[in-house]
């Protein structure tokens, strides 16, 4: 998906990630539709996806989601560097339309969605862990709430998806406070 230049709060298209994988932790099994709907959200090629490349797509998001739930530098590396190596980006340089050059992976011409999918999120992942030094992701942190984020802040460690999940959080603290 797309890159990002200093200062635009754009996290080289781990938006789209965490989209992908919210969408397929979030609702069961996303269908082929729903995939492709996250695809074209984020400015993502066209797809065409069948029940199997949907099925392959989705345990493509499962597995990036054992790295999204790595807080490990180290072990977050090696296992973007795994996926370097199983699925090479080609970097490119792109335009998506309104926006700047931005750096896009390019996957083979033949390559399946989750072939494109892994490579994308591959150098996105490295590019962020190189650009911040340590995993700028998680998992939101209020009760009853498991959706992915990308930490984009620059002050202390994001713990919450929304602010509202925040905000909620500190709600019900304060007034188990109050309670007592």
């Amino acid at each position: 998906m797309s890159g990002s230049s200093p200062g635009d709060g754009n996290p080289r298209g781990l938006y789209f990630l965490t989209d992908l994988v919210n969408t397929v932790r979030d609702g069961g099994p996303a269908n082929a539709a729903d995939l492709r709907a996250v695809v074209e959200r984020h400015g993502g090629p066209p797809i065409a996806l069948t029940d199997t490349t949907a099925r392959e797509l989705r345990d493509a998001a499962v597995s990036l989601i054992r790295i999204l739930d790595l807080d490990d530098e180290d072990r977050a590396a090696d296992a973007i560097n795994t996926l370097l190596d199983r699925y090479p980006a080609r970097p490119r340089l792109a335009r998506l339309p309104g926006r700047p050059w931005s750096l896009h992976a390019q996957a083979p011409h033949d390559a399946e969605p989750a072939h494109w999918l892994l490579s994308t999120a591959a150098l996105a992942l490295a590019l962020w862990l190189g650009e911040r030094g340590y995993c700028a992701w998680g998992r939101c942190a209020a009760p009853g709430c498991h959706r992915y984020f990308i930490d984009t802040g620059r002050r202390s460690p994001q713990r919450y998806c929304t602010p509202r999940c925040g905000t909620r959080v500190r709600v019900a603290a304060h007034r188990a406070q109050r309670d007592q």
